[in-house]
């Protein structure tokens, strides 16, 4: 709207909460503004004089009063860009927002701030990942991906892919993408070095493979997400969510190994002896482990058991996670096949805080009405038709320089009822998976976890800084990529 201020008028608006008043002291001067629900965005046009904005005047003082839910959005927006410019864990950043604004601010019970904890994931992220720490650290993943890379026998071209099913069959039995990753990476890379396969390749083909494992029901990520659509009412959607990441990033990865030259590889063989031989692997010393080529030892075939048992009762037998894994994880110890204390320590405590603690502000948001606000900005800029693509763009783009299961789906996931509501319809499915597609793909930048992972296991003599430019143009690609994918297929 365009409103015309005469001489020495006074306006009331509404700047983001603040209560002020526009003056004018000359005339000719006209305010453009667009609210959004109490979210005031102008621009002055002034021709004959300047105006100037003051804010209500209580006793001859100053006086500026925020509301609760642009102040619980501004927070939100604060943690995001902290998570991407700073090393400070975003969890305790949010939990620490969420408590002053809740309590401090807004008047409300510390209970009821608290209430915003998400218990049960908090529950199945520390049962899943003690489980699949023990299983690392007794050696038995390492002795499964050892025994799977040799079934190449000597064909070249098939090496990458190996590590890509490797990568993705790790990361989807339960440990996720990032542990996978740091199983597979030094192997695929010190193999990519022997036989001259580029690292590059080799990293996408990692990379891409260990993210496709991302959403897998029994992965830390993939009860992120599936909790969050759980309570959004999108349940029941686990395995859709696990296909929709896994065909994306296998779709990406394999053009990558064909554009990139992984077809000529069919033309060359090595020899496995050279290829394989002192491998990198981890194994807890307390088990004094042998090597990674000898045969499986009975606490191998035993944790084999215990999470192959876990993977039927979830697909099967509806089990909870959580649960089916503690009990796994009691089993392991008790038998002593694996020693609780070095797998306590060896935890992702950094990412579940992260997690949790955003998830806490997140629940601020949805009472304060903060994330109605943040829904309103991002329905601005869509269609019922370009949603899938502009949230895919736009949680792609902040995903590359934050982290995707700490911040991006705790914080965009959420947002899908109101989406929905204010473009008049939709496909809340199709939103939630631009989410979880365009979140992950761009993963494999070496800014991710996943690609300085790679990075750091490049061989010796490889140009790591030219394999960091090659990495981090792609991820930034796989934004757009993700953007127009997600709108071809979900719109």
């Amino acid at each position: 709207m365009f409103t015309r201020l005469t001489r020495h008028s006074s306006l009331p608006v509404n700047l983001g909460g603040l209560r002020a008043s526009v003056v004018k002291r000359t005339p000719g001067s006209f305010l453009h503004s667009s609210v959004i629900d109490g979210l005031l965005i102008f621009s002055i046009y002034n021709r004959q004089g300047p105006f100037y904005i003051r804010p209500s005047l209580v006793n001859r003082k100053w006086s500026v009063e925020m509301s609760l839910p642009i102040l619980s959005l501004w927070a939100l927006i604060a943690a995001i860009v902290a998570s991407c410019a700073t090393e400070i864990n975003v969890g305790i950043l949010s939990l620490a927002l969420a408590l002053f604004i809740g309590v401090y601010y807004g008047g409300m019970k510390l209970s009821e701030v608290a209430a915003g904890f998400p218990t049960q994931l908090f529950f199945t992220l520390v049962a899943v990942t003690l489980l699949f720490g023990q299983a690392r650290l007794n050696g038995t993943l390492d002795k499964v991906a050892h025994r799977a890379v040799r079934g190449c026998r000597g064909n070249l071209g098939l090496v990458p892919i190996m590590f890509f099913l490797l990568a993705l069959v790790l990361g989807s039995i339960g440990p996720g993408n990032i542990a996978s990753a740091a199983l597979v990476a030094p192997m695929a890379m010190a193999v990519a070095g022997r036989t001259g396969i580029s690292a590059f390749l080799m990293a996408l083909m990692v990379g891409n493979g260990a993210n496709a494992s991302s959403l897998s029901p029994v992965a830390p990520t993939g009860i992120i997400a599936n909790g969050i659509m759980a309570r959004i009412g999108l349940a029941g959607m686990e395995w859709q969510n696990y296909f929709n990441v896994c065909l994306a990033h296998a779709s990406v990865g394999f053009a990558g190994y064909f554009l990139f030259g992984g077809w000529r590889l069919f033309r060359r063989t090595y020899h496995e002896q050279d290829a394989f031989a002192d491998l990198p692997a981890k194994a807890d010393s307390s088990h004094n482990a042998s090597g990674a080529s000898e045969g499986l030892e009975p606490r191998h075939w035993l944790t084999l058991g215990v999470i192959g048992a876990l993977i039927a009762g979830v697909i099967f037998f509806n089990l909870n996670v959580g649960m089916g894994a503690l009990a796994g994880a009691v089993l392991l110890t008790v038998l002593r096949v694996a020693n609780e204390a070095h797998a306590i320590r060896a935890m992702p405590w950094s990412t579940i805080l992260m997690v949790t603690g955003v998830t806490v502000l997140i629940a601020l948001l949805e009472k304060t009405g903060g994330m109605d606000l943040f829904t309103t900005l991002l329905a601005r800029f869509s269609t019922q038709r370009s949603v899938t693509g502009v949230t895919a763009f736009l949680t792609g783009s902040i995903s590359v320089y934050s982290s995707t299961s700490g911040v991006v789906l705790p914080a965009f996931l959420p947002t899908v009822p109101g989406l929905i509501q204010k473009l008049g319809g939709g496909n809340p499915m199709a939103i939630a998976s631009s989410i979880n597609v365009g979140s992950h793909l761009v993963d494999v930048s070496p800014l991710s976890t996943i690609g300085a992972l790679c990075i750091a296991a490049a061989p010796a003599g490889e140009d790591t800084r030219s394999l960091f430019r090659k990495m981090l143009a792609w991820g930034l690609s796989m934004a757009v990529v993700a953007a127009a994918g997600c709108y071809l297929v979900f719109s």
